[in-house]
């Protein structure tokens, strides 16, 4: 349990409520692997508005569970947000996506989800 995510800024907001964990992993499991999704047709496509936005909205998120890719994440945020043509973010994107793929996986299998 928690090898690729952290629950223990969750658990200082729950206050021993575990059905509020329980609620935020389902919410991530419902919204983090779709956002990746569209995270990565957006970059493939060099779409920068739907990259910004997408990677912006998963954020707090990749914070919060302390995924460890928060770093790669804001690099494909900004080179959606500045229209980085020249830069190449496919090695960030690549680590934000199995961050998130390992993590789901974890995820579901700690609160059988």
């Amino acid at each position: 349990m928690e090898e690729n995510y952290k629950l223990y800024r969750i658990r200082e907001l729950a206050d021993g409520d575990e059905d509020f964990v329980m609620a935020i992993a389902a919410a991530f499991l419902e919204e983090v692997p779709e956002d990746a999704a569209r995270l990565k047709k957006a970059v493939g496509e060099a779409d920068y508005y739907t990259t910004y936005q997408a990677a912006h909205k998963m954020k707090p998120t990749i914070d919060l569970f302390e995924l460890g890719v928060l770093d790669d994440l804001i690099t494909v945020q900004d080179w959606g947000k500045l229209e980085k043509k020249d830069e190449d973010v496919s090695k960030e994107l690549r680590s934000v996506l199995e961050a998130i793929e390992r993590t789901s996986e974890e995820i579901k299998n700690d609160f059988n989800l």
